[in-house]
């Protein structure tokens, strides 16, 4: 059977294409189709196959279209101060001509603490991500959430994301932000009080 394999960043330079077509037997995983790819190998990636996210062990049909986005548009969970700076190096792309940034700072109180399910949270962060790149057409994007103390001014959640034009940035931008706040299991305690940030 013939699958359709998009590809971003570093997978796309390394194969000279955006788009590889393979030819897997029936039956064949998304694993056994990143196995089958020699530009992947050493690459960790979330994976999306007709455009929802997506385990290794999903089984694949004629016709699917998977794709494999590298860690350079996602995000994580970091327990130091988070850079902008860095964060736009990751989103910089030669197609973009625009890369907007969102950067959510402690207010008002001297400092709040962030708690998260790290290895779950980081995950959704990376779907999050890769599902915004897909619906707005984006070249790239990333978002980083900071837990522990975050002292006041200091950002606990940065987003940038570039795309050929600047609605495409702004919207996937603001979803991803609007999505972190929505459905990544993190919370901060404000006033003695454990609550999910809105």
């Amino acid at each position: 059977m013939k699958v359709s394999v998009r590809l971003f960043a570093v997978l796309r330079e390394r194969a000279g294409s955006e788009h590889i077509e393979l030819e897997l037997a029936d039956g064949a995983t998304v694993r056994d189709a990143i196995a089958a790819l020699p530009v992947a190998a050493g690459v960790p990636v979330v994976m999306a196959v007709n455009r929802e996210v997506a385990a290794e062990d999903v089984v694949l049909r004629a016709d699917d279209e998977l794709a494999l986005i590298p860690p350079v548009s996602g995000g994580a969970i970091h327990t130091e101060p988070l850079s902008v700076d860095a964060l736009l190096e990751r989103v910089r792309d030669p197609r973009a001509g625009a890369i907007v940034t969102f950067s959510g700072v402690t207010r008002e109180v001297d400092f709040l603490d962030y708690e998260a399910y790290t290895e779950m949270g980081a995950e959704q962060i990376d779907a999050i991500v890769a599902d915004a790149i897909e619906r707005h057409g984006l070249c790239s994007a990333a978002a980083d959430h900071r837990v522990g103390r975050v002292e006041r001014g200091e950002p606990s959640v940065i987003v940038a994301a570039s795309a050929p034009h600047r609605d495409a940035a702004f919207a996937g931008a603001r979803e991803i932000i609007d999505e972190i706040k929505a459905r990544v299991p993190i919370w901060k305690r404000e006033e003695g009080e454990w609550i999910h940030p809105v």
